[in-house]
Order: structure tokens, then C-alpha cells, then sequence
């Protein structure tokens, strides 16, 4: 375009070209009128292009110049003089039309590049645009793929601190079992000798006809210590089992990591049952005084919380300094919101280690006392059922972790 543009403007124009645009029959009759008689014009090859030759017969001459060369002629039967004026007068104007076409001309030929260019780049925006779309939809793959590897990261996550924490209260949980067991093994052995003696009165029934003889065996065998000492030995039997029973559900609680299906709960059963199942790990270390509030159901994932109350409760024992140290659960509910806060007086934490309580895989504890998980794992799942957790913390004098969770209307 700009090889065109330069030839155009680089080449004399003709008279034809610098007439082009002009009104010629206006041309035509105000040269006529100036003159005073009929003109034409004619270019160097003698064609007529304005007026009729035949009124120019035996008519002067006058030529015309452009730039440098001559263009033509204007002929009329008038003075010299008159004719030069006139061929002066059609010079002037021929040369401001000619600076009018260069600027049309350029004017044109500059919209048209700037034309196509805007197609050149619209077409370039185009393939842009498919490739930044194939990217896109790629990128949205990814991230997809991304996200589900995260969740699954993190539900392993889950599961490793909380089997880590249930494998901490292992060996209490055993020892709590344990014990009925124990008893219940002992209150059997103790019921088959038992048989014993039932069966020798049950071998005196048929041949007995003396009352007196039966007594005597009655006597011999104490069956009234025998019939008190099972009913003392099946009571215990039963409440053996029942702890037995209490352990196992609360330790059910637990086992529901990955249940994506929320229902309406009570944080207080929680704490109660976290606490259970944690009982052993606090005996002899700390006493655990539980306030437990007035508050309403709420729509929550169960066994996450549990794991949150059971991190921040094994959190608290381990920073029990002097036993028995005391901790306290407290809830409450106010302004659509329940907040649960555990206190302890602890050893705290300090304020170098305060920035980095909820990083992944600190821990300031003994080995084979934590993974660095208990806070980290603990914050998100808080914050997955739109709540806060919170720590305040003072060396040497103790930690409050609140909790807060808000109730939907439809909890």
C-alpha cells in the first residue's frame, strides 16, 4: 500500500485528473462570462474537455501549466490579456483541487490500511481468542483434577491425625476394655463353680424324701450366699458390658471421616463422648470439669467436630504441667451462633511459636506425641462449617481455644 501511495503522489496529473470534482457546467459559464464570449478547453493531445471546439473556431490560445509541464489549453475568441487572466484564474483553481484530490487520495488510501489493518489484527484477536479458549478449557481440566487430588490430600489428612490420635488413646482405650473384661471373665468362672453346687441339690431332688436331707445340702452348699453373689456377679457382668458398649459407640463416632452426608447433632454429646473415649489419657493428669450449655441442634459433619474436640482436649493434657492440672469445656449460644471454649492451665505457648500454631507439621511436643496435624487440620475443618477458631495463649499460665459455629435457620 505505501509503494502504491508513494507512485500516486509522485506522478504529474493530467487536466482531466485535476478537473475531476469540479462542477463544469459552472466552470463552463463563469469562464464564459469573464471572457465575454464561448471558451474551451483542450489537453495536449487537442481533446475538448470543457465547452465545444466549434465555439473556439478562430479563437486564441492560451496554455496551461501544472507543476512544471503543460497540461493543456484554454482557446476563446477574446483578448490576450482577458485569456491570460482567465488561463491564470483556472491555474489557481486547478492547483488547489489538485492539493484537495492528494489529500482525498491520501485520506483513502489511509483508511484503507488502517482498514486492513484493523482486519489484520481482528483476525489475529480471533486466533487469539481459540487459543486462549483451548487453554482455558484445558486450565479448567487441570484444576478440576487439581482440586479432587486436594480433596483427596486432604481427607488423608483427616484420617492420618485422627488415626494418629485414636492410636495415641490406644492403650487407654485398651485398658478401659480391658477391665470388664477382666471381671466379667472372673464373675463366669466364678458362675461354673456356681454350677457345681446347684447340680449337687439338682442330684438330691429325685432320691430326697426327707426335707430335712435337702436343707442339709442347701446348708452345706451356702446357697444363700450362692444366690446373693449371682445376683451381685450378673449386675457387674451388666455393667461391664454396658461400659464395653459406651466405649465402642463413642469410639464409632470416629470412624465417619469421609461422610460427605451432614446431619443435625449435638456438640455437647460430642464433647461427652470425645471425653469418654479420651478418660484414660486424663486420669492422673488432669480433672476435666465440663459446662455444658443450653444450645440447639446443629447441621454438621459429627465425627470432623469430634476430631476437632478430641485435637484441642489432647492439646490441653499435654500441656498440663503440674497434676492434676485442671481443664474446663464450656458452651454456650447466643446470636444465632454456638461458641465452645476449652481452657487450661498449662504451660501456654510462647509468642515466637504463636505465628506458627496452625502451619502443617509443627509441633513443639515430645516424639510420638503429635504429627503437627491436631491445629492445622483442626482450623479447616472449622472453617468448612463457616465457623472461627481462635487461640489466646500466656507461657506458663494457660490457653483458651474458642470455637465459634453459627446455626442456620434450618439446623
Amino acid at each position: 500500500m505505501s509503494n502504491q501511495t508513494s507512485h500516486d503522489f509522485e506522478r504529474d496529473l493530467s487536466l482531466k485528473d485535476l478537473l475531476h470534482g469540479i462542477d463544469k457546467q459552472r466552470l463552463q459559464t463563469a469562464l464564459d462570462t469573464l471572457l465575454g464570449v464561448p471558451s474551451a478547453l483542450f489537453n495536449p493531445k487537442g481533446e475538448c474537455l470543457l465547452g465545444l471546439p466549434e465555439q473556439a473556431k478562430d479563437a486564441v490560445s492560451q496554455t496551461l501549466y501544472g507543476e512544471l509541464e503543460p497540461i493543456g489549453r484554454i482557446t476563446a475568441p477574446a483578448p490576450q490579456e482577458r485569456l491570460k487572466a482567465a488561463a491564470d484564474l483556472i491555474t489557481l483553481l486547478l492547483r488547489s483541487n489538485a492539493r484537495y484530490l492528494m489529500a482525498s487520495e491520501l485520506h483513502l488510501q489511509t483508511q484503507q490500511a488502517d482498514f486492513e489493518e484493523l482486519q489484520r489484527r481482528h483476525k489475529a484477536l480471533e486466533l487469539s481468542e481459540q487459543r486462549y479458549k483451548a487453554l482455558a478449557e484445558t486450565l479448567e481440566i487441570r484444576v478440576k483434577q487439581q482440586v479432587k487430588t486436594i480433596e483427596h490430600t486432604q481427607l488423608k489428612l483427616y484420617e492420618t491425625e485422627k488415626l494418629a490420635s485414636v492410636g495415641r488413646l490406644a492403650a487407654g482405650i485398651a485398658h478401659e476394655i480391658n477391665n470388664p473384661i477382666g471381671f466379667i471373665r472372673s464373675n463366669l468362672t466364678t458362675a461354673s463353680s456356681y454350677l457345681a453346687s446347684l447340680k449337687k441339690i439338682g442330684d438330691q431332688l429325685p432320691s430326697c424324701r426327707d426335707i430335712d436331707a435337702l436343707k442339709a445340702v442347701w446348708q452345706q452348699e451356702d446357697m444363700d450366699f450362692i444366690q446373693q453373689d449371682m445376683r451381685d456377679i450378673l449386675d457387674e457382668s451388666v455393667g461391664g458390658t454396658a461400659r464395653i458398649a459406651a466405649i465402642v459407640k463413642d469410639l464409632k463416632s470416629f470412624s465417619r471421616v469421609d461422610d460427605a452426608e451432614r446431619e443435625n447433632a449435638d456438640i455437647n454429646l460430642i464433647i461427652r463422648q470425645v471425653c469418654n473415649v479420651a478418660a484414660a489419657e486424663l486420669r492422673g493428669k488432669a480433672e476435666l470439669h465440663l459446662d455444658l450449655g443450653e444450645i440447639p441442634m446443629l447441621h454438621c459433619h459429627p465425627g470432623d467436630l469430634g476430631q476437632v474436640f478430641l485435637s484441642i482436649l489432647m492439646n490441653a493434657v499435654d500441656a498440663i504441667t503440674a497434676s492434676p492440672g485442671i481443664i474446663q469445656f464450656h458452651t454456650a449460644y447466643q446470636d444465632n451462633q454456638i461458641t465452645i471454649e476449652l481452657r487450661d492451665a498449662g504451660r501456654g505457648i510462647t509468642e515466637a511459636d504463636m505465628p506458627h500454631i496452625f502451619d502443617p507439621f509443627f509441633t513443639t511436643k515430645e516424639v510420638g506425641k503429635g504429627m503437627g496435624l491436631g491445629l492445622s487440620v483442626s482450623r479447616n475443618i472449622i472453617q468448612a462449617h463457616h465457623g472461627s477458631l481462635t487461640i489466646v495463649s500466656r507461657p506458663n499460665t494457660g490457653t483458651r481455644v474458642t470455637i465459634a459455629l453459627p446455626v442456620k435457620p434450618d439446623s
